[in-house]
C-alpha cells in the first residue's frame, strides 16, 4: 500500500535521504511506503505543492444555478426580513421548477452566492474637526420601571472622543438637546458633522447629496456654523465610526442594565463614563485620546457662542373649548380666557410653554408619556367663580393638594354666608394665581386667629405681609450732606401769633 506524505518534516528527511545518496531510491519507496511516481515528486519539489483543483463534477442543481441567481438577485431589492431563506429556494425549485435533488447541496450554493456577493467597503479618511451624529437605543430601569431610552450620540471620529446622553424619545427638541451638551462637552462645535436621513433634520431629499432640511435643524446650523453631510440612503457605513463607537459605549455603560431614579442621574453617569474613556491610547495614536480631543479643540473646533442655544421647539396650536392644548399626543391646560384661542407652544425636554400674542401664559413640566390630561387648578379658578356649583365635581381640582387651613376657612364661610360662601373661598384661592401657597396660608392662618374670613381682609394681610420695611437712610457715600447743617427751631417765635392764648 503506498503513502501519502503531507507532513514536512518527513518530506525534509526523505529528500535528505535519497538525494545525499544515503538511501536508494528503491529502498525509499520501501521503507516509506511511497509510489515510485510520488517520490519522484517529491525529490523534484522541496516541499509539498499546493492543492490542485480538479475538474467539477456535474450536478443536478447545475441547471437551477441561474434560477437560485435571479431570486437572490431580486431579494437584494426587497426588506431584508422578506427575502428567501436557503429552505423557501429550495421548496421553489421543487414545486415550481422539477428540482428533484437534495436540500444541501442548495444551501451550498445560495451561502456561496452570498459570500461572494458580499459588500466590501473602504477605509474612510477621518480629518479632525468633523464629527458624527447618531441615535441609538437601550433599556434602562427607570425609577424602579423598565424603560426604553434614546440614546444620542456624537463621536470625534479623528480622536475617538464620544458623548452619549439618553433621552426619553427621538424628536426634535431631543436633536437639539444632544447638540448643544456634546458642543459643550467637547468645548468647540465641529466644522463639519455627518448625518443619517432622519426626518427630524431633513425634510425632503432633493438628489444624491442634497437635502431640504427642516427649519429648526437650519436654526441649529446659523447659530453654530457648522457644515452638514448627509450620507447616501441605505449607506449607513459612511458614518460608520459613531455606530461602532455606540456599540462600544452601550456594551461598556449600559451593562448590566443600569437602575437609576432619573434620567439626569442615568445622564450623569454617561458624562462620566465618556470622560473615562477618553484615557484609553488607540492603536496607531502617539498620545491618548485625552490629548488628541484637547489638539483638535485647540487647533480645528469652532469657539462655542456667547449666546446660549435654545433647544425648543415652536409650534401653533387651538385652544379647546375645555381650555386644554394638545401638544405631542398629550393634553395640557391654560387659563381659561384663552380657550378657543390659538396660542404657541415651545416645548424643550423639560418643560412646554405656551404664548398668547407676547405673554407667557401657562407651563408645564414635560410629559413623555401618550394620552395625558395635564391640569394646573389655578388656569380654572375664574371660571369656577363664575361656575361654583361645579367647584366639588371638577377634574382639575381632584388631586390637589391644598394646607388643612384652607378647608377650615371654607366651612366658616360656608357656615356664615351659606350659598354665597363656595365663591367667597374660591375669591381667596385666586390669591393664588399672584401669590405662592406659603404666603396665603399665613395669612389665612392669621386671619382665623384673628377672627376674620373676608376676602378683601385677607388681601390686606397678604399685602402687608409682602410689604417690605423702608430702610432707613444712610449717609454712607454722601459724603457732601455731612456738611449741611440745619438750624433747631426756635418754637416761642409762635407766641408773637397768640393775643391773649388765641391765634390773631
Amino acid at each position: 500500500m503506498t503513502r501519502v506524505i503531507t507532513d514536512m518534516e518527513l518530506w525534509s528527511e526523505l529528500r535528505r535521504r535519497v538525494l545525499t545518496g544515503e538511501l536508494s531510491k528503491r529502498a525509499a519507496c520501501r521503507e516509506y511506503g511511497v509510489h515510485w511516481q510520488t517520490l519522484e515528486k517529491m525529490l523534484a519539489h522541496s516541499e509539498p505543492p499546493g492543492y490542485r483543483k480538479t475538474a467539477k463534477r456535474t450536478s443536478k442543481l447545475d441547471p437551477f444555478v441561474p434560477v437560485i441567481e435571479e431570486i437572490l438577485t431580486s431579494d437584494r431589492k426587497v426588506h431584508r426580513k422578506q427575502r428567501h431563506t436557503s429552505r423557501r429556494i429550495f421548496e421553489r425549485l421543487r414545486d415550481e421548477h422539477g428540482y428533484d435533488g437534495g436540500e444541501t447541496i442548495v444551501k451550498s450554493v445560495v451561502r456561496s452566492w452570498k459570500q461572494t456577493h458580499q459588500e466590501v467597503f473602504l477605509p474612510l479618511s477621518h480629518p479632525p474637526g468633523e464629527a458624527q451624529v447618531d441615535f441609538g437605543f437601550a433599556d434602562v430601569w427607570l425609577a424602579g420601571e423598565l424603560t426604553k431610552v434614546a440614546l444620542f450620540v456624537m463621536t470625534l471620529p479623528y480622536s475617538d472622543a464620544i458623548f452619549i446622553q439618553a433621552f426619553p424619545r427621538e424628536c426634535t427638541e431631543v436633536f437639539l438637546e444632544g447638540h448643544r451638551r456634546a458642543f459643550e462637552f467637547f468645548g468647540g462645535v465641529p466644522t463639519r458633522i455627518s448625518y443619517d436621513n432622519s426626518k427630524i433634520a431633513v425634510g425632503s431629499i432633493t438628489g444624491s447629496r442634497e437635502r431640504k432640511v427642516t427649519k429648526e435643524f437650519q436654526r441649529l446650523k446659523s447659530h453654530y456654523l457648522f457644515v452638514d453631510h448627509f450620507c447616501l440612503v441605505r449607506r449607513p457605513n459612511e458614518k460608520g465610526h459613531v455606530e461602532r463607537l455606540l456599540d462600544f459605549a452601550r456594551r461598556n455603560s449600559l451593562v448590566p442594565v443600569p437602575r437609576v431614579d432619573s434620567l439626569d442621574v442615568l445622564n450623569g453617569a454617561l458624562t462620566h463614563s465618556c470622560q473615562q474613556d477618553l484615557q484609553r491610547q488607540l492603536r496607531g495614536k502617539t498620545a491618548s485620546k485625552s490629548e488628541l480631543p484637547a489638539e483638535e479643540r485647540l487647533q480645528h473646533l469652532r469657539a462655542l457662542p456667547v449666546q446660549t442655544f435654545e433647544s425648543h421647539r415652536v409650534i401653533l396650536a387651538t385652544s379647546s373649548s375645555l381650555s386644554m392644548v394638545r401638544f405631542d399626543r398629550n393634553d395640557y391646560s391654560v387659563p381659561t380666557k384663552y380657550a378657543h384661542r390659538e396660542v404657541t407652544v415651545v416645548a424643550t425636554v423639560d418643560d412646554v410653554k405656551f404664548v398668547f400674542e407676547d405673554m407667557l401664559i401657562a407651563q408645564h413640566p414635560r410629559c413623555w408619556n401618550k394620552q395625558q390630561l395635564l391640569f394646573e387648578p389655578l388656569h380654572f379658578l375664574a371660571l369656577f367663580e363664575r361656575k361654583p356649583g361645579g367647584f366639588d365635581h371638577a377634574r382639575p381640582l381632584e388631586n390637589w393638594d391644598l394646607p388643612v387651613c384652607f378647608g377650615v376657612l371654607r366651612r366658616r364661610l360656608e357656615s356664615e354666608l351659606s350659598g354665597a360662601g363656595t365663591r367667597e373661598f374660591i375669591k381667596v384661592l385666586r390669591l393664588l394665581e399672584t401669590n405662592p401657597v406659603s404666603a396665603l396660608k399665613d395669612a389665612v392662618q392669621h386671619a382665623l386667629e384673628i377672627g376674620t374670613t373676608n376676602c378683601d381682609a385677607i388681601r390686606v394681610i397678604l399685602e402687608y405681609r409682602n410689604e417690605e420695611p423702608i430702610a432707613l437712610f444712610n449717609l454712607d457715600g454722601r459724603p457732601h450732606l455731612k456738611l449741611v447743617r440745619v438750624a433747631q427751631t426756635d418754637i416761642s417765635v409762635y407766641q408773637s401769633l397768640l393775643t391773649d392764648g388765641v391765634i390773631a
